[in-house]
């Protein structure tokens, strides 16, 4: 864990694709709405001719890098691999883990050992590698070299830090029978089950994957409900329907219903927004910015013109926007600036509007985050809790005049780097925070050069966010844990009790576990070392053809269930 590698932003290379015939070339904002009129005129309710069977889904970042789970960094290489493997347990719509590839499983008295009982009627997807061509049994043997997979150096799998220093250094994984798996830990760590769930987890088989080595990214072979029929990188990508597959319906009927999944490589979210509405693709993850104020009000909710044109859900996102600060004051870097102070950066937390930034600028679609830094529907997310931030310039000014700049007086310049994609709430942070008396500097900078000064300790002021790895609250409080260096630990945040109550919380039965979590975000945020602006809502859409179609607060989309008519 020491050596976490957690690709929050990847930045992805973007290609100009062609699908279908579809070209997408570059278009104002102007333009695009233009376009989206003469569209949504010319195809109101009427569907192109596609399958029934299939559904269409469009890859936005234009480009998919693996199909092996073993690198699965981003959001679409997670969408696929939660179609082509399975892991040993799941996350459900409510945050729940549950079973999938283990049927149960349980921890022993030190907290050092879990017992996992697997299925045994699980079979790989068919593969010319297995005997016959036919897809052989999973056995407990499969999850010890998927997980020993990962942490193999020469694998170089991003997803290494969920196991390094975490499990033992002999026998950390082993095959009691073939349907009896067990991990041993140094110490104990109640959030496992929990982490493995995450696609880097997935179980593959050994026959295919020393076959192809890294070339088992784009020849996959697991378990899941949809195995690969053709990948034109960047073009198209066609799963069909695993004939073989183990999950069945409360009927009993065999999953996934769909015969088959049809991707493109569309990479602007404007254009697969206008392609949604021609009913060219089934289903949109997110608002463009160039539509968001014509299809929400600022409440969030959909324009009765487009009432019962198609389907809109709204979920959690485990995920916290926010401004952070370098808190080392050991740092030559801090020495004459402000930020080092507690007070002032208190006072900026307080001299925020968070529910403007969320009305305003996200059409209502967030929620102002007020509550500390664990999000909204995170276990350990406390609603009424007392230690956040709300608005109160006031506060912010007595605060100032304490820290000794009484209205800012003497309060020098503070430069914050912004990912230029996000300038404009911090244009008007900027402004709120002159209010008080605070002078902010704007620099914008490359989403990558930004991570990388952060991880070096030369960000002193940043615009970021942190998004949740798996469905518990330690996936955000290890953020401010002083052991760990840069990923996680951007702000350099040191607390010794902090630290104490992070050890004591990772042996905890989960309620206890959860009150000890909302202990350490209230004492992260009395220091201030982030300004948590808002947590957001995921907004799905899907054709009205499309029911069944699932999704939880982690943005993993399941379509097992998916029937169209």
């Amino acid at each position: 864990m020491g050596n976490r590698n957690f690709n929050r932003n990847s930045v992805q290379a973007h290609r100009r694709s062609y699908f279908s015939g579809i070209c997408t070339p570059q278009r104002t904002p102007s333009k695009i709405l233009l376009l989206f009129f003469a569209l949504f005129a010319a195809c109101k309710s009427a569907e192109t001719t596609r399958s029934n069977d299939v559904f269409y889904l469009n890859i936005s970042s234009g480009y998919l890098e693996s199909l092996d789970p073993a690198f699965a960094k981003d959001l679409n290489m997670m969408w696929l691999d939660h179609m082509l493997y399975n892991t040993l347990v799941e996350t459900d719509e409510q945050l729940r883990t549950v079973p999938s590839l283990a049927k149960k499983w349980e921890v022993d008295e030190s907290g050092l050992t879990y017992t996992f009982h697997l299925r045994g009627d699980v079979f790989f997807q068919d593969n010319v590698l297995f005997p016959g061509g036919k897809g052989r049994l999973m056995k407990a043997q499969d999850v010890v070299y998927s997980f020993n997979r990962i942490v193999a150096s020469k694998t170089a799998s991003p997803g290494a830090w969920i196991f390094n220093g975490r499990v033992t250094t002999s026998d950390p994984f082993v095959a009691i029978n073939d349907t009896t798996f067990q991990i041993h830990l140094r110490a104990p760590f109640r959030p496992l089950p929990e982490m493995l769930s995450m696609s880097y987890c997935s179980v593959v088989p050994h026959e295919v994957a020393e076959h192809w080595g890294k070339d088992f990214r784009n020849h996959p072979c697991g378990t899941g409900p949809f195995q690969l029929s053709y990948w034109d990188e960047g073009n198209a990508l066609n799963l069909l329907r695993n004939p073989h597959y183990w999950e069945h319906d409360s009927t009993g009927r065999a999953l996934p219903y769909l015969s088959a999944v049809q991707l493109s490589f569309v990479d602007s979210k404007a254009t697969e927004f206008l392609l949604f509405r021609q009913g060219k693709i089934d289903f949109v993850n997110g608002v463009d910015g160039s539509f968001k104020d014509l299809l929400l009000y600022k409440d969030g909710n959909l324009k009765k013109e487009f009432a019962g044109k198609f389907h809109l859900d709204k979920n959690t996102y485990l995920n916290t926007e926010y401004l952070g600060f370098l808190t080392d004051t050991a740092n030559d870097a801090m020495k004459d600036e402000p930020t080092k102070n507690q007070l002032v950066r208190q006072a900026i937390n307080y001299a925020i509007n968070r529910q403007k930034i969320v009305t305003y600028f996200k059409n209502g679609m967030e929620i102002p985050a007020t509550r500390g830094f664990i999000p909204a529907g995170m276990p350990g997310y406390d609603s009424g809790a007392h230690y956040g931030y709300d608005y109160d310039p006031a506060k912010a000014l007595r605060l100032l005049a304490a820290a000794g700049y009484p209205n800012g007086k003497g309060l020098k310049p503070i430069k914050i780097l912004v990912p230029n994609n996000f300038e404009d709430i911090v244009n008007f942070i900027a402004s709120e925070l002159q209010e008080v008396g605070i002078t902010v500097n704007i620099e914008l900078i490359q989403p990558n050069i930004l991570k990388q000064q952060m991880s070096r300790s030369k960000a002193l002021f940043f615009r970021a966010q942190w998004l949740a790895d798996y469905p518990d609250a330690e996936t955000y409080l290890v953020f401010f844990n002083s052991r760990f260096p840069a990923p996680p630990n951007y702000t350099r945040f040191n607390n010794a009790t902090f630290d104490k109550w992070y050890d004591e919380s990772l042996n905890l039965p989960d309620t206890a576990r959860w009150a000890m979590y909302r202990q350490m975000d209230s004492l992260v945020m009395s220091y201030a070392p982030v300004v948590p602006l808002y947590y957001e809502r995921l907004y799905h859409f899907t054709q009205n053809s499309v029911s069944g179609f699932r999704s939880n607060p982690m943005n993993i989309i399941d379509i097992k269930r998916v029937k169209k008519r």
